[in-house]
């Protein structure tokens, strides 16, 4: 009697074993790590004993970062979800100017100034999400409209009621204000104080701040900055939600017959976009106690550039707020780096246009890797 063989199991062609290597070369923030490590390197061989790595140099740069990184993270859903917004320098503009008129030329509390503020600016990115769904505009369109339609707006209205374009005194306004101080204080200044004391970092040595720690706390800014990240991380991998940020920027049509709220998801990620920029304006006018019409200018491309950084593909579905987070960095220490490195500040443009570049063409292979287009 024979031994009848054994058939052997069909193996499923839709399912192809991924070595790890190529799971961590498909990662998004792969290109932001690579960035990150290369750039530290850079300044850490040119720049060690500038003080750049100092307490005050660390401060410096991770509060020029923790700018990027606030507009990054609402950039970063919105590309992902397949938007784009470049409105938002001039929403950065038009939502300090606000928060100046409210505050200051009307004499509203600045609680209240910056409550209204931000109902209005989310309205408005609601807006802009609103007209891109019903009209089936690109929202490169829609949104370029409102650049200027809020520029416009942030330099006629102060020259209309103040008859200038920059509105002082929020600083003496916000005294006290419960609010204000979210976005304008400081934390930790009894840690850094110890710090200090016992010779960790540096002190005043002389006038009237002296025995006082060259850094007195760690800016609202950059609580900000982390939390949002924090907040957009844990959105976007942890929760239904961030799969349908995915899904509406990977493949409308077949997000909507999967029972995916794309419109929704799409106009939500515009306003949290905007929700972001006032939060950026916010701590720049509590920081500076002013309000200007040209403040904001070119911050839409950053972000977009700190969001392509990060591993975001431009057609939507793909990347990571972690990515963008690092792209923000890179640009942050970049841009204090070549101060303290003793190189033109000038070239730090010629860099936004290389870095922009290299992670264009890095997306595009990792695009290739994953479809397996040629």
């Amino acid at each position: 009697m024979s031994e009848t063989a054994q058939p052997t199991p069909a193996t499923d062609e839709r399912i192809k074993e991924i070595s790890g290597l190529r799971r961590a070369l498909i990662r998004p923030e792969l290109g932001g790590i690579c960035g990150t490590v290369l750039v530290f390197t850079f300044f850490l061989l040119t720049a060690l004993d500038s003080g750049m790595f100092s307490a005050q140099g660390v401060l410096n740069w991770s509060t020029v970062s923790a700018q990027f990184m606030i507009i990054a993270v609402g950039a970063c859903l919105l590309m992902i979800a397949g938007e784009f917004d470049l409105s938002v320098g001039s929403m950065i503009g038009f939502a300090g100017m606000m928060i100046a008129i409210f505050s200051v030329t009307l004499g509203w509390p600045v609680w209240g100034a910056i409550l209204i503020t931000f109902a209005l600016c989310v309205s408005i990115g609601a807006l802009n999400g609103f007209i891109v769904i019903r009209t089936g505009l690109p929202s490169f369109i829609v949104t370029l409209a409102f650049l200027f339609i809020l520029r416009g707006f942030t330099i006629y209205l102060p020259q209309t009621i103040e008859r200038k374009t920059i509105i002082g005194g929020i600083s003496e306004a916000a005294e006290g204000d419960w609010l204000a101080a979210l976005f304008g204080g400081k934390i930790l200044g009894g840690l850094f104080q110890w710090l200090g004391d016992a010779g960790l970092i540096a002190v005043f040595e002389r006038g009237s701040r002296a025995g006082q720690p060259v850094v007195d706390g760690i800016p609202m800014l950059i609580v900000w900055a982390i939390a949002l990240v924090i907040v957009g991380h844990v959105l976007l991998t942890r929760t239904r939600f961030g799969n349908w940020i995915f899904a509406a920027g990977g493949d409308a049509e077949a997000a909507r017959n999967s029972g995916v709220p794309v419109n929704r998801v799409k106009i939500l990620m515009f306003m949290f976009t905007a929700f972001c920029a006032t939060v950026f304006a916010t701590c720049q006018v509590m920081e500076f106690g002013s309000a200007g019409a040209d403040r904001g200018l070119l911050k839409e491309f950053e972000a977009i550039i700190a969001v392509v950084i990060g591993g975001a593909l431009l057609t939507g579905g793909y990347g990571s707020v972690i990515g963008a987070a690092l792209g923000a960095l890179i640009f942050g220490v970049v841009q204090q780096g070549l101060f303290f490195a003793g190189v033109e500040s000038s070239l730090f443009r010629v860099f936004l246009g290389v870095i922009l570049l290299g992670a264009v063409i890095l997306n595009t292979y990792i695009r290739r890797m994953i479809t397996g287009e040629r």
